[in-house]
C-alpha cells in the first residue's frame, strides 16, 4: 500500500515577512488617522456621544476593509507579474539560452569576477539550476517564493482595526474632562510608533519618520475638527 507523500512546508523569506510586516504598519497608521478624523470632526458638530461612537466605530471597519482589499489588489498584482517573468524567463530558457548565459556571465562581472570565470559559474549555474538562477539575477525574484496577498490583506485587516481603536476607546470611554487630550494623546503616541515601526522595515531615518507621523497626524485632526465646527 503506497504512502502519500506530503508536500514539503516552504519557510518565508524575509522580503515575504516583511512585506506582511509592511502592510500591517501602513495599515495601522490609516486606521488610527482616518478614524480619529472621523470622531473629530462629528465630535465638533454634535456633542452626541452614541452618533459619535457609531461615526468612530462605521468609519473603523469601513477603513479595515478598505486597507484589506486595496493590499489584496495590490499583491496580487505583484503576483502575477512575477509569475508572468518566471514564465517569460522559462521559455527564453529554451529559446535565446546563449543571452540567458551571457546575463549571467555580466552580473558576475560587475561583481568583479574575470570574463573566463564569470562564464564558467553561468554555464555551471545554467547546467544545474537554470531558471532558478535567471530569475534571482535579472529579476531578483526566489522561485516558488511569492507575495502572498491573503497575508497582506490579514494584516492589514487587523492592524487597521487595532489601529483605530486608540482614539474610539479615548473619545468614547474617558472622562468628559479628558476626551480631547486624551485622544490627541492617544493619537499621538499611536502614530510615532508607527513611524518608528515603518522607519525600522524601511531602514530609515526613525527621528525623521517619527517627527513627520507626528506632524500628519495633528494636521488630520486640526484639519477635521475645523470641518466639523463648520456644521
Amino acid at each position: 500500500m503506497m504512502s502519500k507523500v506530503k508536500p514539503k512546508k516552504t519557510h518565508q523569506t524575509m522580503d515575504e515577512k516583511l512585506n506582511t510586516l509592511r502592510a500591517g504598519v501602513l495599515g495601522s497608521n490609516d486606521g488610527i488617522l482616518t478614524v480619529v478624523g472621523v470622531l473629530f470632526s462629528v465630535a465638533a458638530a454634535t456633542t452626541n456621544q452614541f452618533t459619535i461612537f457609531i461615526a468612530g466605530l462605521s468609519d473603523l471597519l469601513a477603513c479595515a476593509f478598505s486597507m484589506a482589499s486595496g493590499e489584496y489588489a495590490s499583491v496580487s498584482t505583484q503576483k502575477d507579474t512575477e509569475k508572468a517573468v518566471v514564465e517569460k524567463e522559462r521559455q527564453l530558457l529554451k529559446t535565446n539560452f546563449d543571452d540567458e548565459v551571457a546575463a549571467v556571465k555580466r552580473h558576475y562581472m560587475t561583481l568583479g569576477v574575470t570574463e573566463e570565470t564569470a562564464i564558467a559559474i553561468a554555464k555551471d549555474l545554467l547546467a544545474k539550476k537554470p531558471l532558478e538562477t535567471v530569475v534571482s539575477i535579472k529579476y531578483d525574484i526566489k522561485l516558488g517564493h511569492y507575495m502572498n496577498p491573503w497575508d497582506a490583506a490579514f494584516s492589514s485587516l487587523f492592524s487597521a482595526s487595532a489601529g483605530g481603536i486608540f482614539p474610539l476607546v479615548a473619545m468614547t470611554f474617558l472622562p468628559d474632562a479628558m476626551k480631547w487630550p486624551g485622544t490627541i494623546m492617544a493619537v499621538t503616541l499611536s502614530v510615532a510608533l508607527t513611524g518608528y515601526l515603518s522607519a525600522v522595515l524601511g531602514k530609515g531615518n526613525v527621528k525623521t519618520a517619527v517627527i513627520r507621523n507626528i506632524i500628519v497626524g495633528i494636521i488630520t485632526m486640526f484639519i477635521h475638527y475645523y470641518i466639523g465646527t463648520l456644521f
